[in-house]
């Protein structure tokens, strides 16, 4: 498999499935709205974790550096690219997204088990344990699977622990800030699925919803479709990029976009809008003020 191209086929997995240095994880997550509880459907953390924690959680779950790991949900294209983006940020560079998720392996007719194995239960458990050891200063090891931070590929609103600022470019402009969140949403004329949070959109950012990446099925769209989509939003794709959103998740699918493109390693604003909308002070665009 090359790692340029960010995604595998269910073809492919399948055909591939009985390998012992593939291993594959169920990385589903919903939005509050949809009242979906996706820790019965495997669940993954969501923000990005300590380096520890997630050391201790990929080698209770059986991932060692040599293995090659895919990610799928069960939305088709939706949280599975953060998943993706994690291992990278950690050094791992051997993982790919399923193209069309969870749908479109049953939509091949493939295989899918109808109950949670008890060997997969009691591995969910020790995964908690362990990243709550972590949280709690405990030691947890010996870790298996080694990590590598880049911290370049993480921004945050302001520099800290390596990370480059997001408030420094909107003077700097070194990086085009790209926010995958709806039109309305970036406009400010539709809310936001988090109560209390404003609206709107951070100065200088362009939208381009993650929705404009995938096809009616949840495909990852070609290359020539995906160039065409940045084009339209303006986006330079010879300048640098960074990956932002409503909470980190969906910048995500920009970046398995952008990495089809060639565009590898585009950082994500961690905290996205969740974190710039609810900080006093922070400037807020919106349809009517642009």
């Amino acid at each position: 498999m090359e790692t340029r191209e960010p995604i595998v086929s269910a073809e492919w997995l399948h055909s591939n499935l009985a390998n012992s240095d593939i291993k594959v994880l169920d990385a589903s997550w919903y939005m509050p709205q949809e009242k979906r509880n996706p820790l019965e459907e495997y669940q993954l953390p969501h923000m990005l974790p300590l380096e520890e924690a997630f050391a201790a959680a990929v080698s209770v779950l059986g991932i060692q550096n040599t293995d090659s790991v895919i990610i799928y949900d069960g939305k088709g294209l939706f949280s599975a690219p953060r998943v993706w983006w994690t291992f990278q940020i950690f050094g791992h560079n051997k993982v790919w997204v399923l193209n069309g998720g969870l749908p479109h392996w049953l939509k091949a007719g493939y295989e899918v088990e109808a109950t949670t194995p008890e060997n997969v239960t009691l591995r969910a458990t020790a995964v908690r344990k362990a990243i709550k050891s972590i949280y709690h200063g405990q030691y947890v090891g010996p870790a298996t699977f080694k990590t590598n931070f880049r911290p370049q590929m993480i921004w945050g609103i302001e520099q800290r622990l390596s990370m480059f600022q997001v408030k420094q470019n909107m003077t700097d402009k070194t990086h085009q800030l790209l926010d995958a969140r709806s039109k309305g949403r970036f406009d400010g004329v539709a809310p936001e699925p988090r109560e209390g949070i404003k609206s709107g959109h951070i100065p200088e950012s362009k939208c381009v919803p993650f929705t404009e990446m995938v096809d009616s099925s949840s495909l990852l769209l070609s290359e020539d479709e995906l160039h065409k989509k940045f084009l339209q939003a303006g986006v330079s794709l010879d300048n640098p990029i960074v990956a932002s959103c409503g909470s980190g998740m969906t910048a995500c699918i920009l970046c398995v976009g952008l990495h089809r493109l060639g565009k590898l390693d585009v950082p994500v604003y961690d905290g996205s809008w969740t974190e710039w909308a609810t900080q006093p002070g922070n400037p807020i665009h919106t349809l009517a003020t642009d």
